[in-house]
């Protein structure tokens, strides 16, 4: 694992470096929905604040921490164990979400600003050494994006008017911790 070279598979571009503002910019509206267990914790982020009635500055915390951490692993400061980190969140939100019991706010926030700076990490991977303007841009299309989905899928859960305990939001928790401990043994066990 640690002699491991850093994976292309989130990558928008196919592993190519973007070197313009529509690249950049795609790139950051791809990187997030491409990469399984990373839209799996978005729509996560957005059931938890749905179903619990939740502020919704907690998605835009999630988003404002995620381009911290890209920015972090841009100016290359490393964060050893990124992917796992990334991966147990998915975890925790979903076995969280699946419990179906209600959480207080600064609980939500700890989890969504600390779990942002490590998925942000992970997505400053695939812009590490662009230019300053396709960086920008997928800045810009990462806060889209993820803001978009949150948001998005927190008023679906509210217009539906969907209690913390009820089976459809416990189940897209199960779904979701699923696909995290997928990722989860993904970092762990390496590939044959």
């Amino acid at each position: 694992m640690l002699t491991a070279a850093p994976a292309s598979a989130h990558h928008v571009m196919g592993g190519e470096m973007p070197s313009t503002f529509v690249q950049g910019f795609l790139s950051g509206l791809g990187h997030p929905v491409i990469g399984l267990d990373h839209l799996a914790f978005l729509i996560a982020v957005g059931v938890a604040v749905g179903v619990g009635g939740l502020n919704l500055g907690l998605p835009v915390l999630f988003v404002a921490a995620s381009a911290v951490g890209v920015g972090i692993h841009v100016v290359g400061f490393q964060l050893p164990g990124a992917e796992l980190i990334v991966a147990s969140s998915v975890v925790i939100v979903g076995a969280l979400i699946a419990a179906g019991r209600a959480l207080p706010l600064a609980a939500w926030g700890a989890l969504f600003g600390a779990a942002g700076l490590a998925h942000g990490y992970a997505y400053g991977e695939s812009i590490f050494g662009a230019e300053p303007t396709p960086l920008l841009a997928y800045l810009l299309g990462l806060v889209v994006i993820q803001s978009a989905l949150s948001v998005g899928v927190a008023l679906l859960f509210r217009i539906r008017n969907l209690s913390v305990s009820a089976v459809a939001p416990r189940l897209a928790g199960a779904v979701v911790v699923g696909i995290g401990i997928a990722a989860l043994l993904g970092q762990i066990i390496p590939d044959a």
